[in-house]
């Protein structure tokens, strides 16, 4: 027989002849492997995780048109898509749009915001929603306006445009506004050439003096009437309506006829905000422009970097910026997660060379003779200390492998149980896992190994 052979057979009959001590340090070593493999996949997938979680509370980056284009035109339908190109480049990505415009409920001023529901709805999903998301005909109301103004789901609510409140955010309002304030100018200034005409023939004739009066009061009266009655000088009665859109009367509680589809409650600004269609803004407002607001939810680990480079392309008109309250929140949180991952991974590591390192002292104390009696026929240290470590390998080995199968499971029912999604088994993070097993046996039974190979052989056999 070998050398090598020789070795072997030594080895595996001293680990079944104490089968208990083997069992003892096999499973300290699988303890330590499956709770260090299961906090490791759960620290590698938590992050990813709990992004997800977090980006579902809304969003965490969020695009305005620059100063240089104002509001008045908003971000168009193709700068909407270039944006998000780059967004997604970056990782995955959710977003919705809103337009925002001034109206009036009851006399009452309030904003009204142009959505895609399924958008929101996908972007949101902290939201709570008493009845259904808004469609044709039919809007979302804020808890807050819905408690003030008394309203259900079902209710019926009239909405009037505010063309002079939103006179900033559309120009077609803005250009209509200066026609109309450059036409009551000329009437005024024709109303005053009248007058003085009229004042003069009143020296002539009294009856004629009569008639211009008259005539004065009659054109004196027209400019003052279109400059209290609206900028477009019609009355209230004679002045277009159409689908809602009204004059500037802060009293006007004419309008267009929704029904509350649903109340949301977040607690938040959401709570005073009217959500409705695009299509029925449009339709309320007569007029089609872009959005004010794009709002995403980016799976990205660098989203300062995407807000730097969507914000150095000044072609683009746009400004991005972060939703500090969602950043942080999930960066602290993970933080927090990573910190607990490595007390508790270190706490293991303890316990798992004291387990090691126990057995092996063990084993080596009962072994103490055979140990005497092997130096005394001319086995060197280094011979018996390779077979100490070897046995530690094993043992370490055994221990790695089973004790990261239980890990695996541990992680995918962690996993499956809290974030309700299942993660894959990494099989280099496995590798490591085995090796470093072994390695904790190797260093656990330094100590133990050390005091076997300085025992005396004439010690032992004399107190044999």
């Amino acid at each position: 027989m070998t050398n090598t052979g020789m070795f072997f057979r030594m080895l595996f009959s001293a680990v079944f002849r104490r089968r208990s001590r083997a069992m003892m340090a096999v499973v300290a070593s699988l303890v330590g492997a499956a709770t260090l493999f299961c906090l490791a996949m759960i620290c590698i997938a938590v992050p990813q995780q709990m992004n997800e979680e977090m980006r579902a509370y809304g969003a965490n980056l969020i695009v305005t048109p620059t100063e240089s284009t104002g509001d008045k035109a908003g971000i168009d339908e193709s700068m909407v898509q270039h944006t998000t190109e780059m967004v997604k480049a970056k990782g995955s990505a959710k977003y919705a749009t809103y337009r925002y415009e001034n109206v009036r409920v009851n006399a009452s001023p309030y904003v009204m915001a142009g959505v895609d529901a399924a958008q929101v709805k996908n972007l949101n999903h902290h939201w709570v929603v008493d009845g259904k998301w808004p469609s044709s005909g039919k809007v979302l109301v804020g808890r807050d306006i819905a408690d003030a103004i008394g309203l259900k789901v079902g209710s019926a609510i009239t909405i009037g445009y505010r063309a002079s409140d939103n006179a900033s955010s559309t120009g077609t309002s803005a250009s209509s506004n200066e026609g109309a304030g450059s036409a009551n100018d000329e009437t005024s200034s024709s109303s005053s050439q009248n007058s003085s005409n009229d004042m003069q023939g009143m020296d002539m004739s009294g009856d004629m003096a009569g008639m211009d009066m008259s005539g004065s009061s009659s054109s004196d009266q027209s400019p003052s009437s279109q400059t209290s009655n609206g900028q477009s000088g019609q009355s209230p009665s004679d002045q277009p309506t159409q689908d809602g859109r009204v004059s500037s009367d802060i009293m006007d509680t004419s309008g267009t006829e929704f029904r509350v589809a649903g109340i949301v409650d977040t607690g938040g600004s959401e709570d005073s905000i009217i959500y409705a269609t695009n299509a029925d803004v449009n339709k309320l407002t007569g007029v089609t422009r872009g959005v004010d607001v794009i709002e995403y939810s980016a799976g990205t680990s660098d989203l300062a970097g995407l807000v730097s480079s969507i914000n150095e392309m000044t072609s683009m008109h746009v400004k991005a910026q972060q939703v500090t309250k969602i950043t942080a929140s999930d960066t602290r949180i993970i933080t927090m997660l990573q910190t607990l991952f490595w007390v508790v991974s270190l706490v293991v590591l303890v316990l798992t060379l004291v387990g090691v390192g126990t057995t092996i002292s063990s084993i080596v104390s009962q072994r103490r003779n055979e140990i005497g009696l092997r130096k005394a026929l001319g086995a060197s240290s280094r011979a018996i200390g390779i077979e100490f470590y070897v046995e530690s390998v094993f043992y370490g080995l055994i221990g790695g492998l089973i004790g990261t199968a239980i890990g695996y499971g541990l992680a995918s029912w962690l996993c499956v149980a809290v974030f309700e999604r299942s993660i894959g088994f990494n099989w280099w993070l496995a590798l490591i896992s085995v090796v470093f097993s072994a390695l904790v046996a190797v260093v656990a039974s330094i100590p133990p190994v050390h005091r076997a190979t300085r025992i005396d052989p004439a010690v032992v056999l004399r107190e044999e």
